[in-house]
């Protein structure tokens, strides 16, 4: 797109193009996406409820495992509201703060999920690994510590993208954003300013938490096979490998998917926009819709209190 000579100063309503080059049928594309949120929505809040009300579940693992659902119906909840305001009622606008505040929260749960699936690493290293000293180091307590470092360390690294963008640009090029939701870098790139220093501190970001996380995450994981490939009985060696395969296809999908939205965003300039905003709406989206099936799939105590809650 061309850029023309042409500022806004400080605009109060920007304009989200939803899937540029899709415009047409955005409409269609809006129904597998509703019935994805749905069922994220209805899956997450069963996960929930059965943890919440089974106390045999009221265990580090499965804390953890709400903690998920309760971010991933958060993460789905703030771009799925509005992203089927474009598709379906032809609503665009979004108030500038407002898209700030989205891109907020959207970024903020990102790092929050990143920051659980490594806490779950940690626990199935703890429990594998040193299965007699597991309810000792991880009382309800640490649990909850480890909660509250998760949702600071993301809400303090978010925030001073809000304020860069914020308190550095007053004049904008264009106020149409070419995506179905607020990123930090289709605002940024709204700007006519340099804009340097948005870009690196949102690479700062994005390697901090998740090159942090996902190096412990591989760390956990390398030691966890090391101790299960050395477990006498074959049985005791398949039930812990069981244990970790819902979480590693958890952390496959998440990081790949995230990578890849990520990379394309900055350096994919060859790959046509709607590949590039289709995969980053399915980035946001998947995560919320696969969790619940694959762990509740693949968690026999999950699984066993689905099927006599609606028994019952």
């Amino acid at each position: 797109m061309s850029i023309s000579n042409i500022t806004v100063y400080m605009p109060s309503v920007l304009t989200l193009i939803g899937i540029p080059g899709l415009e047409s049928v955005q409409c269609w594309i809006g129904i597998p996406f509703c019935a994805i949120y749905l069922v994220a929505m209805i899956g997450n809040s069963l996960l929930l409820i059965i943890i919440k009300s089974e106390g045999s579940l009221h265990e580090p693992l499965y804390i953890f495992l709400g903690m998920l659902g309760a971010t991933d119906i958060a993460l789905a909840s703030s771009i799925m509201p509005k992203m089927l305001g474009i598709f379906w009622f032809n609503m665009p606008e979004i108030y500038f703060d407002s898209c700030l505040l989205q891109m907020w929260f959207i970024h903020t749960f990102q790092c929050i999920e990143s920051g659980i699936l490594m806490a779950m690493a940690l626990d199935r290293y703890v429990a594998i690994c040193y299965p007699l000293r597991h309810a000792i180091i991880f009382t309800h307590q640490l649990v909850i510590q480890i909660g509250t470092v998760v949702v600071l360390r993301a809400a303090i690294l978010v925030a001073p993208c809000l304020v860069l963008i914020k308190c550095r640009f007053q004049l904008y090029h264009i106020t149409v954003i070419l995506h179905s939701y607020c990123e930090h870098m289709a605002i940024v790139k709204l700007a006519a300013a340099n804009v340097q220093v948005n870009k690196i501190y949102g690479l700062f970001v994005a390697f901090t938490v998740a090159g942090f996380d996902l190096t412990f995450i591989t760390l956990s994981y390398i030691q966890i096979f090391i101790t299960v490939f050395h477990l006498p009985q074959k049985e005791a060696r398949f039930k812990a490998f069981n244990t970790c395969i819902a979480h590693i296809c958890v952390f496959l999908q998440f990081y790949l998917l995230a990578f890849f939205s990520f990379f394309t965003h900055r350096f994919g300039s060859h790959i046509p926009p709607y590949i590039h905003i289709l995969f980053s709406s399915i980035y946001l989206l998947v995560p919320p819709f696969l969790n619940p099936l694959v762990y509740g799939a693949k968690t026999t105590q999950i699984r066993i209190h689905v099927v006599k809650m609606f028994c019952s």
